[in-house]
């Protein structure tokens, strides 16, 4: 029992992590509805997924190229794509009040069939960037695969690990979508002033987080 508890607690402690995919996730589900922050949230799931392949199949490797001189290039990479993205969010140009008809979607809109699947894709791609960009989620997807090892029996042949891990996922994805319902809450207290305050914000966020994975490298071989 002890083991599905660890399971739940780590899922439900990196759905709470306030990371910079969190504002974003937030900003679609407000702007753009409920579906289409799903469609972002399951890029990210996706994203997750070839990271704990990678860290089950190629765990070895992994960990030498994070650890090694190739985790400077890591750093570097993923540092830019977050400052880009972060750059972009505060030059845009800002909403104004007859535009916000038009960006900010209403119940109907939501449950309507006419979207666009090809936005969907999109949405899931960028999810899937912005998280897969992000050199720290290997970390602790890292450590939960060492977790799940130390807490799984001894002298088993069940796939153990894969069950923690899917538990995880699980739990992480299911508390996301509570994130998505609560956000939508909040659709009548949206106004242009709010819309432009939150992309500043994630901005900001990404163009802080971005620079922190560039400089801790730096800072690391000082």
């Amino acid at each position: 029992m002890e083991f599905f508890f660890q399971a739940f607690g780590i899922g439900f402690l990196l759905s709470v992590m306030v990371g910079p995919v969190f504002f974003v996730l937030l900003e679609t589900s407000i702007t753009k509805g409920i579906k289409s922050a799903l469609a972002l949230d399951i890029g990210v799931l996706i994203s997750d997924i070839v990271y704990i392949l990678f860290a089950s199949i190629f765990v070895g490797q992994i960990k030498s190229l994070v650890s090694g001189e190739y985790k400077v290039i890591f750093g570097i990479v993923g540092g830019a794509i977050f400052i880009v993205y972060g750059i972009y969010n505060l030059v845009k140009k800002k909403i104004t009040t007859q535009e916000f008809s038009a960006e900010v979607i209403d119940m109907s809109d939501i449950n309507s069939t006419s979207t666009n699947t090809k936005d969907y894709v999109f949405l899931g791609l960028k999810g899937f960037i912005l998280n897969f960009a992000n050199p720290l989620v290997i970390f602790y997807w890292l450590s939960v695969m060492s977790l799940a090892a130390q807490s799984s029996p001894e002298k088993s042949d069940f796939p153990w690990v894969t069950v923690f891990v899917f538990i995880v996922l699980i739990t992480f994805f299911g508390i996301d979508v509570l994130k998505i319902l609560a956000a939508k809450k909040l659709r009548p207290l949206v106004t242009p002033t709010l819309l432009n305050a939150l992309n500043r914000l994630i901005g900001i966020v990404f163009s802080l987080f971005g620079l922190f994975l560039i400089l801790q490298n730096f800072i690391h071989k000082m």
